[in-house]
């Protein structure tokens, strides 16, 4: 298989980068869409859905400096998106918001998964809170339009009420988060901190059905380069039944539990 060029070259990875960043953004100008950009400092007055997760994870094998940076990063990444609301017809993209971010005060280094390889770069970790917004809008009416899942896990995910397959990979000029508001109702994102927790909150301008999000048809698969995690992610809605929102797949990087049922891929 051919290498890329900056594989055979990666003196011009960063150019490369800012190559599509730039474009990345000249696109969003361009392309007709309506961006959620509007904040506010006071909650919408019906909490639709919350979560929260442990900041730090120990479970990397790396120095722990790398969490305090991650937290570092995703302290500053947040503040674009708290109090944001998606009025109907808006689009929430992660990197309309996130872009820039880092203008005034400089992200740091924390891990990040480079070509499917657990590496240490500048502003790493940032992918900790697309999860948890992808996590946080899986429970409204809102319609994922972009999400990328990871190619690799390389260690245990830290403690979260959500299930398997709650993933969304973000990287600047490459892979983006959106939703769409589809329906009449003002819906608004939340991130703050509590304590050694990250929080994600969802409120709406009127209250909303329970959704719950579930998995679907969990499987381990044995292929040449490894083991796979299969899952579909599943959303419950009162009354109208469920849907699959999409089905996850990536490479498990780390030993799996005892017992974990392990099957071998047919060749296709």
């Amino acid at each position: 298989m051919a290498r890329r060029l900056t594989e055979r070259f990666p003196w011009l990875l960063p150019l490369r980068q800012k190559q599509r960043r730039f474009c990345f953004c000249l696109r969003m100008r361009f392309d007709g869409i309506s961006y959620a950009a509007r904040q506010i400092g006071e909650p919408l007055p019906y909490l639709t859905f919350e979560s929260r997760c442990p900041m730090y994870n120990t479970e990397t094998g790396f120095p722990m400096i790398y969490q305090e940076n991650k937290v570092h990063n995703l302290k500053l990444a947040a503040r674009p998106i708290d109090g944001l609301l998606l009025h109907p017809g808006e689009t929430f993209s992660f990197w309309n918001r996130v872009h820039g971010a880092d203008r005034e005060i400089p992200y740091r280094e924390a891990l990040t998964e480079r070509n499917g390889t657990l590496a240490v770069d500048y502003g790493g970790g940032l992918c900790q809170l697309s999860n948890l917004l992808c996590w946080i809008c899986l429970h409204t009416s809102l319609t994922v339009t972009e999400r990328h899942g990871h190619r690799k896990k390389d260690f245990p995910e830290p403690p979260s009420d959500a299930p398997l397959g709650v993933d969304a990979a973000v990287a600047e000029g490459w892979l983006d988060f959106r939703v769409r508001n589809d329906t009449e109702v003002v819906f608004q994102l939340s991130v703050t901190f509590d304590g050694e927790n990250i929080v994600g909150r969802v409120y709406a301008d009127r209250a909303q059905p329970r959704v719950r999000v579930v998995n679907r048809n969990l499987r381990y698969y044995r292929e040449a380069d490894g083991i796979y995690e299969e899952v579909d992610v599943v959303q419950q809605t009162g009354g109208q039944g469920e849907r699959t929102v999409y089905r996850n797949r990536c490479r498990i990087a780390y030993p799996l539990p005892e017992g974990t049922q392990i099957m071998e891929r047919s060749p296709s």
